[in-house]
């Protein structure tokens, strides 16, 4: 049985879950909202294999639904443009999460995202990212919580190229989820299908690829 936390993770992110067979686009006033990032998200979908839920902005839904009927195989490339952000592009790969995050030994240390020397990306966040540095305290790796609602949080990781091979990210990835997990949210990963360095986080970090799939629009 799918976790109560997931399924109303899933339904407010959303603005549906779960779903009858088959693909269902559904309208979510979230679409037409800022997200965590203080960006538009308009358009979302998480698909099991055998249901999917495609979430868009109310006015969208029609010209979606009718879109996906006609062209089925073109609904992908065809997505920024029908939700009116034709220069964006489409994020599509696994969608994984964790009940039971690997035991790995916690590494990093919760910080503020706006002390000194950490990369852009980690300054989108708005509340302590998990890093770690060097003896000469140089940033080497992190991660930054997207937290979407109060029942879902997704992982972000980032490691600077001389750092990598080092299994830190697993082990940060491990350890903000059990952070998540703590504060009573189900933690979530998503990667691009070829991003296979992030699939092997993803797996030692304790987060299982199920066959579940994410995709939408996001910016550039």
């Amino acid at each position: 049985m799918l976790d109560r936390r997931l399924q109303l993770h899933l339904a407010t992110w959303l603005g549906q879950w779960p779903a009858p067979a088959g693909l269902h686009v559904v309208a979510s006033q979230r679409r037409a909202q800022p997200a965590w990032d203080g960006r538009l998200r308009p358009a979302l979908a998480v698909d099991t294999g055998q249901s999917a839920v495609l979430s868009v902005a109310p006015d969208r839904v029609a010209a979606i639904r009718a879109l996906a009927r006609r062209e089925p195989d073109q609904l992908l490339p065809a997505l920024p443009a029908a939700v009116g952000t034709p220069d964006w592009c489409v994020h599509d790969g696994p969608f994984r999460w964790s009940l039971a995050p690997a035991p790995l030994p916690d590494v990093g240390e919760w910080i503020a995202p706006t002390a000194p020397d950490l990369p852009p990306w980690v300054r989108l966040f708005d509340r302590p990212v998990l890093v770690v540095r060097d003896a000469d305290g140089n940033y080497l790796a992190g991660v930054g919580i997207k937290r979407h609602d109060a029942y879902g949080q997704e992982l972000a990781v980032g490691t600077v190229a001389a750092a990598q091979g080092r299994g830190l990210a697993r082990r940060l990835v491990a350890q903000a989820a059990r952070r998540v997990l703590d504060e009573g949210a189900v933690p979530t990963y998503l990667h691009e299908r070829d991003n296979q360095a992030s699939a092997r986080v993803a797996d030692a970090a304790g987060f299982p690829d199920r066959g579940w799939r994410a995709y939408g629009v996001y910016p550039r």
